[in-house]
């Protein structure tokens, strides 16, 4: 099986470890063909029509929309709920919060399917990677109910189910913040785990900003989901002051 990759070019950086360093490398050593685009276009919809073409071609194309965010995507998330469903029985946990980033929607919607129909009494927020709050709580909703409506309930999920925090966004989708490089450091530095800035790190850079604001309170057990993406971190080396550029400059002549 073929794939072939649309890359929308939303951060616009003259950077070129962000072009062929991270995932954009491992794309291309896995056999992949990528196709680059300019930025503010409907991927969904050049995805769609990419598959079209091949299918004039002869081919049999599947195509996945962004961040596999439909509801065949997210049942994937519907299953996280039930595993930590599982593993908190199992360790004879009671958690409070769940706190993840979220972009295209498909990791918050199947957890939010999930959590309701495992009986999980765990308050989920959203840190927002991308668009406003009330832009993405509704994408979240709608593809949530979508995903409900798949497993033959689909007024499960309600509105009030859906929080999202969009305040850690920053300049933009992919472009990295102070605060998401501070967390990156941080979890590298004190557990030995890698966040990447794209989404994970924006993430947890706003859990520990709500944790000093004192947003949770003392004793309440918080999850934070870890979704992947470290190998991004390889495409972002510049934007750390020990990077590749800080490192090249204190080089002898």
């Amino acid at each position: 099986m073929d794939c072939h990759i649309l890359l929308e070019d939303r951060v616009q950086t003259s950077d070129s470890e962000y072009y062929y360093n991270g995932n954009v490398f491992l794309d291309r050593l896995h056999g992949a063909s990528v196709e680059a685009l300019p930025a503010g276009l409907d991927m969904n919809a050049q995805a769609v029509a990419a598959g079209e073409r091949l299918r004039a071609q002869g081919r049999k194309p599947y195509v996945i929309p962004g961040g596999g965010s439909n509801p065949t995507g997210a049942l994937g998330y519907v299953l996280c709920a039930q595993e930590l469903a599982q593993q908190t029985t199992e360790m004879g946990l009671a958690f409070d919060h769940l706190v993840l980033a979220t972009g295209s929607a498909g990791t918050q919607a199947g957890l939010a399917v999930g959590l309701k129909l495992f009986n999980l009494d765990i308050k989920m927020l959203g840190i927002g990677v991308r668009v406003p709050q009330p832009q993405q709580e509704a994408n979240v909703l709608r593809l949530a109910q979508a995903t409900a409506a798949r497993l033959g309930q689909p007024e499960l999920v309600q509105a009030q189910d859906i929080r999202a925090n969009c305040d850690y966004v920053g300049e933009g989708y992919g472009k990295p913040t102070p605060a998401g490089l501070e967390a990156i450091e941080l979890f590298a530095r004190h557990e030995g785990i890698l966040l990447d800035p794209v989404y994970s790190a924006k993430g947890a850079s706003g859990l520990v900003d709500l944790i000093r604001q004192g947003h949770f309170k003392r004793g309440e057990r918080v999850v934070f989901l870890h979704t992947g993406g470290a190998v991004a971190l390889f495409g972002y080396t510049a934007a750390f002051a020990y990077g590749r550029d800080a490192i090249a400059s204190a080089q002898p002549a």
